[in-house]
This record gives structure tokens, C-alpha cells and sequence, in this order.
């Protein structure tokens, strides 16, 4: 084994990590989060109900269930790929503990996401079993997105060499400490838009850059943000009041301001005064990944979220979150050499 084997499948997994999380809100804004009603089978079996007899045995087992094979396939689909990337997290934990004496192998972070997986898992669970629970769903997305950054932060640390590196701690930009700052604020931001599909309030405000009619509308906080909300509800399509609901929409849209004047603030900062051309090229890719953000945003607003433009919404933050994590890894080593493991 190698660390060139470890580099390999790291890189496997945040791209299939990647994939599983806009799958997921694939799955999500097609309203197929309950298209199976049990875990981790379907109907009873470990494939969706395709055929009559299939989906007559399956009305048997849940007759109160309405079956739809399509998001009921959506839904296992999902499940099989984040099993297979459950597997390459294993792979990669049981690699950094065959390779743990090797002074450049990771190996407390492949642990940790193994953890990360199986805490997943139960999340993925209790996404169903508990009928959407808007808490439990935003946590779903919150830890999948956790894993992908810690998958590529391997990527980028693990696929580097560390020739003779001296600790740049002291050494850092005064910029670093603004780009970390902007990497809290995003994910912020991110549990937002989390928290506004999974409350399916996208649709309380359909006008823009008012939220029906109004630029600052009548808010209830204390409903919007009930994270320890009823248990045994169905909350597919959602079950806020009116305000509620324009509350957390609202919110969404302050923080996607605050979001953008911040993170484009610090990337044209950086394109004045860094002298990397590569912290250049993150930063432009920062500046155009926000554009094309809030270009969506306001698209999913205006044409009532429409199925491509609400997952490509959720693609490109994923994407704005990655490229930051490359701009706080370059910051923060400025030292930092080029990949030179080939995949």
C-alpha cells in the first residue's frame, strides 16, 4: 500500500461524495424523500416495487402508503450510492491504519469519517422514519456536506508532497484569519438554504426583491426556527404558518446578502493584493460561483422552483463551499507545493 493508493480513493470518494449530495437534493425537491416509507429496504425489499405483483405485495405490507415506483427508484438510488461511498470511507480508514506509521498519512480524519458515515446512515433513517422531520433533514444535508469538505481536505493535503515543509503557523497572511471568518459565515448560509427546503418555505415568498409585497415582511421567529418540533407529523410539503414560513425564507435572502458582500468583498480583495496567481484564480472562481448563486436564487424565486434550477442550486453551493475550502487551504500554507499524485 501506498499514499498514492489513499490519494486515489480519498479522490474517489469526495467526487461520488459530491455526486451523493446532489443527488440527495435531487431526491429532496422531487419530493421523493419518503417514496420509500421504511429503511434501509424499500416496501420490504432491497429493490424499489417495479411490477404489479411487486407493488401488490407491497400495498400489503403498507396499505396506507401510496406507492410511486419512480420516487420510490429515486430514493434507493440514493441509498445504493451512499452505501457504496459508506464502503470507500472503510476502505480509506483501514488504508491510513495499515499505513499510520507513515509519518504524511492522515489517519485521525479517515476515523472521524467513519463516524461521520454511520451517523449518516442513522440520519438517513431517521429522515424516513420519523416523516421529514425538518431538523433531521437539515442534518442529513449539514453532515453530508461535512464529509465531502473533510474528504477533500485529504484530497488536498494527502495528494501534496511535504518536502521539507517548515510551519507556516506564524507566517500566515493577516487575510487567512478574513477567508476563515467567510468560511463560517457560508456555512451559515448553507444551514439556511438547508433549513428553507427542508421547511419547503421556498415557495412563501414568489416576488423578488420584495417577499410578498413587502421589503421587510411580518416575521415569526419563534415558529421558523422550532428545531425540536413535533414528533409523528408528516412534514412532506411542509407545515409552517404563513409568517413562519416567510420568516425563513426572509432569513435565507438576508444571509444570501450578507453572504455575498462578504465572500465577494475578500475574493476582490485578494485579487488586488495577493501576489499568488493561483489565490487569484480561487478568488475569481469564488466571484463567479456567487454570480451564478444568486443568478439561481433569484431565478428559483421568479419561475417558482423549477426541479434543474433548485439542484443546480444546490451543486453550486456545495461548489462556492469547496472553492472556499481551497482558498483557506492556500492561505493558510502558503508554502504549499503542487499535487503530485496522478490519478
Amino acid at each position: 500500500m501506498s499514499n498514492k493508493l489513499f490519494f486515489r480513493v480519498s479522490l474517489g470518494a469526495c467526487i461520488l461524495a459530491l455526486f451523493v449530495i446532489v443527488l440527495g437534493a435531487y431526491v429532496r425537491l422531487s419530493d421523493a424523500g419518503l417514496g420509500c416509507p421504511d429503511w434501509p429496504g424499500c416496501y420490504g425489499q432491497i429493490t424499489a416495487p417495479d411490477d404489479a405483483e411487486e407493488i401488490s405485495k407491497a400495498r400489503l405490507i403498507y396499505p396506507n402508503s401510496s406507492i410511486d415506483s419512480s420516487k420510490a427508484w429515486k430514493e434507493m438510488l440514493h441509498r445504493y450510492f451512499a452505501s457504496i461511498l459508506g464502503l470507500l470511507i472503510l476502505i480509506m480508514a483501514f488504508i491510513a491504519w495499515k499505513q499510520r506509521k507513515q509519518k504524511t498519512q492522515a489517519l485521525y480524519l479517515p476515523l472521524l469519517l467513519v463516524v461521520l458515515v454511520i451517523f449518516q446512515g442513522l440520519l438517513g433513517m431517521w429522515t424516513v422514519t420519523l416523516l421529514l422531520k425538518p431538523v433531521v433533514v437539515t442534518l442529513h444535508l449539514l453532515t453530508g456536506l461535512l464529509t465531502l469538505s473533510l474528504l477533500f481536505w485529504l484530497v488536498l493535503t494527502q495528494g501534496k508532497a511535504w518536502k521539507n515543509r517548515t510551519d507556516t503557523n506564524n507566517n500566515r497572511p493577516s487575510h487567512a484569519r478574513w477567508a476563515q471568518i467567510a468560511l463560517v459565515v457560508l456555512a451559515i448560509q448553507i444551514f439556511l438554504g438547508g433549513w428553507t427546503s427542508t421547511n419547503y418555505a421556498a415557495f412563501y415568498c414568489t416576488d423578488f426583491p420584495t417577499c410578498q409585497g413587502q421589503w421587510i415582511p411580518e416575521t415569526d421567529f419563534s415558529e421558523a426556527f422550532a428545531f425540536f418540533s413535533e414528533t409523528g407529523v408528516n412534514y412532506e410539503g411542509g407545515v409552517l404558518s404563513n409568517r413562519a414560513g416567510v420568516t425563513v425564507h426572509f432569513m435565507h435572502r438576508v444571509g444570501a446578502l450578507i453572504t455575498f458582500i462578504i465572500l465577494a468583498g475578500l475574493a476582490i480583495y485578494l485579487l488586488i493584493k495577493s501576489e499568488d496567481s493561483l489565490v487569484k484564480k480561487t478568488s475569481v472562481t469564488i466571484l463567479l460561483l456567487l454570480v451564478a448563486q444568486v443568478a439561481l436564487g433569484i431565478a428559483n424565486v421568479l419561475l417558482l422552483l423549477p426541479i434543474a434550477l433548485a439542484v443546480s442550486h444546490n451543486a453550486v453551493a456545495a461548489l462556492l463551499l469547496l472553492t472556499m475550502i481551497v482558498l483557506n487551504y492556500q492561505l493558510h500554507s502558503p508554502q504549499y507545493d503542487r499535487i503530485e499524485y496522478s490519478t
